[in-house]
């Protein structure tokens, strides 16, 4: 049996990757890639690597040829219209194919989304995939922690204060690392077919908790203080989105606790 990875040479892709590889034989593991020449160094771990462009639905069939399961990783596109395209091409081209499981990485808690009555790619990603009669796996990730790069983190420090946007933010938030873990637990398992999983913190964390995690990195403090006049985009796409719904998934799938607030903002300090 072999297990394809679209969007291997992504961030997540090569993450998922590492961890599979702890977890099944590297012959058994393909990657796929829209740019193969960027896949070098998985290539040199042994890993099968396949061209795979979503916008390129004439190479997708071969390209799946073979593989049992597949795992979709949503695409990166700017436009939703542009990414379900994309994403109808590799369903439509696994069936072909005779894949007989597709994996899918969505968006945690979309029915919570504004506007999901009109639909979104997601929820739309994943009624195609219902309506293919693939087996399936929906794994939902939450907001990706990497969002508090954009915050100020580091002038935070220098300044003492973490100066945000007015509201009552929370957050359901987890690191890339800790999907990867989870995700690659599932690929090398067993029992998850027709399953969807909240890939979710099982708690969630404020500006103040930031605040206090970056009191404790820095060894100074840092206080929280919220200012109408900070405005950034982030602010009302948070406000989009479902960012405290909690869910045990994520901690079950790894077989551990979720890695800390405070270690998963080492890289933007």
């Amino acid at each position: 049996m072999k297990t394809m990875i679209t969007g291997a040479t992504g961030q997540l892709g090569r993450l998922i990757i590492d961890n599979l590889l702890q977890k099944m034989p590297q012959e058994q593991i393909v990657a796929g890639a829209r740019h193969p020449d960027k896949a070098i160094e998985l290539q040199r771990q042994g890993i099968e690597i396949r061209y795979a462009d979503y916008d390129v639905p004439e190479g997708l069939e071969a390209a799946f040829h073979d593989i049992s399961q597949l795992l979709l990783i949503s695409s990166s596109h700017t436009d939703d219209g542009i990414r379900l395209a994309q994403h109808k091409r590799v369903i439509e081209a696994a069936v072909k194919a005779g894949v007989s499981h597709i994996l899918y990485t969505g968006f945690a808690f979309p029915q919570q989304r504004i506007n999901v009555a009109s639909g979104n790619v997601h929820t739309l990603t994943e009624r195609v995939i219902l309506d293919s009669g693939l087996e399936y796996t929906f794994l939902r990730n939450a907001l990706y922690i990497d969002f508090v790069n954009v915050l100020g983190l580091k002038e935070a420090i220098r300044s003492g204060e973490l100066i945000t946007h007015p509201g009552d933010f929370r957050f359901n938030s987890v690191s890339r690392e800790d999907l990867a873990l989870s995700t690659a637990a599932v690929l090398a398992g067993s029992g998850h077919s027709n399953r969807i999983y909240e890939l979710a913190a099982p708690h969630t964390w404020s500006f103040n908790d930031l605040a206090a995690a970056l009191t404790s990195l820095a060894g100074k403090l840092v206080t929280h203080r919220e200012d109408a006049s900070v405005q950034h985009w982030i602010y009302s796409f948070l406000k989009k989105i479902d960012t405290v719904s909690t869910s045990n998934d994520l901690e079950q799938l790894m077989g551990r606790s979720i890695t800390s607030l405070q270690d998963s903002i080492v890289p933007f300090v």
